[in-house]
């Protein structure tokens, strides 16, 4: 007998989906017929070209026609959509009217709303003084922005020049920031004057003085006002700095969008830099468009009427993901700021306030309002919410069903998964299926994902390695610096010759879903069995007195032994007794393989940047090696704890 699902879509909402309307337009325009999302999957996978040649027609790209869609089959140095020439901006400016584009909720500052006409005239404000500044087709511009409306606006005029973007969020330290800007070399730098952050003011000047200083590609610093008190940057101070008022040019009116080749670089993204100075991964112009645009309209059932937001900052591929919505029309909301100041409740209030449809977040943030005891259906309506996405870290089954208890019964929960090296997902949501717990709905229409076992044979219903078959427009264009596409076949292509192997560790379900187990390289093997660190993560969730936690494998005894380390609430004990149910319920809820050998106790666990727990780094620490790039993490101090634990000496 089968699971139950935990929410079906009705039939009204399958009519009304863009998928359906997609499925009716190959219908009309290829004579193929599909009534079934696995069908239509298969499909997408077997005839690759015309797929994808079908999504860009049914989105309506702006471009000149292409000659030839997939040059080869072969996964590294495919060629997309060759002869066709695009601009990524203009594709996100292709509505100029009085609807609201973007919404801006800081804070300290009160919401901005920039319509469609308002932000194509800002953006053409912005080109225009990057052009007069000299910005050309092959310079970059970084922002180390928040998550405002004139980071979009910076990032789109950089776009309609050919010119490359990329970001990271202000709470970077310098080494982080100088880590990933120094390789990339801009020559413009947009920064804030300061930030808020759970109600305390950060001041720059010093940071950005000394980024300044390091980075002498840098011709000019934007200032943007955005710090709510205190010593507010004074351009004198700052080398090379103006304000934004007086570098917009306020003349400007209109946009001349340069015409690009489909890979002409767009971003430029960095891996998490835990294993040395981060990879700086360059996407492009026009496989970055399609790529989203699927996934926004057929996946996610974003429409023109949808209001969309995502916690994330700039520094993370969603913000680039959410940023796309503006190619569907719909009206993209951007939070900065703690998503728990006041308190948690605030992002719930914000869906009825803002009337937001599409709300996206992590676990973590789900498990935080969880184990505070929230119900966001109590303090918040949550009437014009139609999908919640999550992703990040994998989503427990227990966390499946908090959604549908505590938050809302009739929602599309959408976890998704993918990652900065696609800037997309490989798996995600569809309006067409139902909800199980667990497990992410389908894999993504035109990748041809599976589930490797040790040996290379794909595998259904057990735990494998995750791999993509088959080239798809969002690969990374290459890896900036990179002669011969050294790093680039090292990072996806060292184990299966033509196939990407991703790094996760994943279980493809009978019915098409898709079970994440965590990080391949962050896997335990007690035994010889393989067990994902999202297992136990899993259990954790119902342990009220735990915080967080980090779970590692140390090498012991010719095998490996299962250590985990939990950050306990205030008040809390780690006493005898709470380790004991902590086993107990690893063993009754996943098996007695998962149980750990040792639990001990630590203040903080360490994250990177990109918010995500760094578990190599912790193994590192305990079998005394060293840790290669500390800039990478956001709180470094935390592996102090985990140093010369004595407990780990027997």
């Amino acid at each position: 007998m089968g699971k139950k699902p935990l929410w079906v879509p009705s039939a009204e909402r399958i009519e009304q989906s863009n998928l359906t309307r997609y499925v009716r337009f190959l219908k009309k325009e290829r004579n193929l017929s599909f009534s079934a999302y696995g069908d239509l999957y298969r499909w997408s996978i077997q005839d690759i070209p015309t797929f994808w040649k079908s999504i860009w027609d049914f989105s309506e790209i702006q471009a000149t026609p292409c000659k030839t869609v997939m040059q080869s089959k072969e996964m590294l140095g495919t060629k997309w959509f060759l002869g066709a020439r695009l601009n990524f901006a203009e594709n996100l400016l292709k509505y100029r009217d009085a609807q609201i584009a973007l919404i801006s909720l800081t804070e300290h500052r009160p919401a901005e709303r920039l319509t469609y006409q308002e932000l194509y005239l800002s953006v053409a404000q912005c080109a225009s003084a990057l052009k007069k500044m000299g910005v050309t087709q092959k310079d970059c511009v970084a922002g180390l922005m928040p998550n405002i409306s004139e980071t979009v606006i910076a990032m789109l005029a950089t776009s309609s020049l050919g010119a490359i973007w990329s970001s990271c969020s202000p709470d970077f330290g310098v080494q982080g920031v100088i880590d990933r800007f120094g390789q990339i070399k801009p020559k413009v730098l947009f920064v804030p004057d300061g930030y808020d952050y759970h109600g305390k003011f950060f001041d720059l000047h010093s940071k950005i003085s000394e980024i300044v200083r390091q980075l002498p590609s840098v011709q000019r610093v934007v200032i943007v006002p955005f710090a709510s008190q205190g010593s507010k940057i004074n351009l004198k101070t700052v080398p090379k700095s103006m304000g934004w008022d007086s570098f917009l040019d306020r003349t400007a009116t209109d946009l001349e969008f340069e015409q690009l080749p489909f890979d002409h670089p767009l971003y430029i993204m960095y891996s998490s830099g835990t294993t040395g100075v981060p990879k700086c991964i360059v996407h492009g112009q026009g496989g970055t468009l399609l790529q989203h645009l699927k996934e926004l309209m057929l996946h996610t059932n974003l429409k023109r009427q949808d209001r969309i937001c995502y916690l994330t900052t700039c520094g993370w591929m969603m913000w680039n993901w959410l940023v796309s919505s503006l190619a569907v029309g719909a009206t993209v909301v951007l939070t900065d700021g703690s998503s728990g100041y006041p308190d948690l409740s605030i992002r719930w209030k914000q869906i009825d306030r803002e009337k937001i449809t599409v709300f996206g977040t992590s676990p973590k943030f789900l498990s935080l309002c969880e184990k505070q005891n929230l119900k966001p259906r109590e303090v918040a309506d949550l009437s014009t919410l139609c999908t919640i996405l999550s992703t990040g870290s994998p989503l427990s089954k227990e966390q499946f069903r908090w959604v549908y208890q505590s938050i809302k019964s009739d929602v599309q929960l959408s976890s998704i998964c993918g990652g900065t090296d696609i800037i997309s997902c490989f798996m995600l949501g569809c309006p067409w299926l139902p909800v199980y717990e667990e497990e992410i709905q389908c894999r993504g229409l035109g990748m041809a994902v599976e589930a490797y076992h040790e040996e290379g044979k794909s595998v259904v219903g057990e735990k494998g390695e995750l791999v993509c078959r088959a080239p798809f427009p969002s690969m990374p264009v290459y890896f900036w610096n990179d002669k011969n596409y050294e790093k680039y076949k090292e990072t996806y292509f060292d184990v299966y010759p033509n196939v990407w192997r991703h790094g996760d560790y994943i279980e493809i379900t009978p019915n098409g879903g898709v079970i994440v187990y965590g990080r391949s390289d962050a896997t335990l093997n007690p035994g010889g069995v393989r067990i994902g660190t999202a297992e136990i993560y899993r259990q954790i969730e119902a342990i009220p007195e735990i915080k967080d936690s980090i779970v590692v494998g140390q090498d012991w005894d010719q095998d490996v032994r299962i250590i985990l380390f939990v950050v306990l609430k205030e008040g809390e004990i780690l006493d005898e007794s709470l380790k004991e149910r902590i086993k107990q319920q690893i063993k009754f809820g996943a098996s007695p393989r998962h149980v750990p050998a040792k639990i001990l106790q630590v203040q903080d666990i360490p994250y990177t940047l990109s918010g995500k727990k760094v578990e190599l780094a912790v193994r590192n620490i305990i079998h005394h090696e060293p840790v290669k790039n500390i800039s990478a993490l956001i709180n470094p101090k935390a592996l102090d704890e985990f140093k010369n634990r004595v407990e780990l000496q027997d």
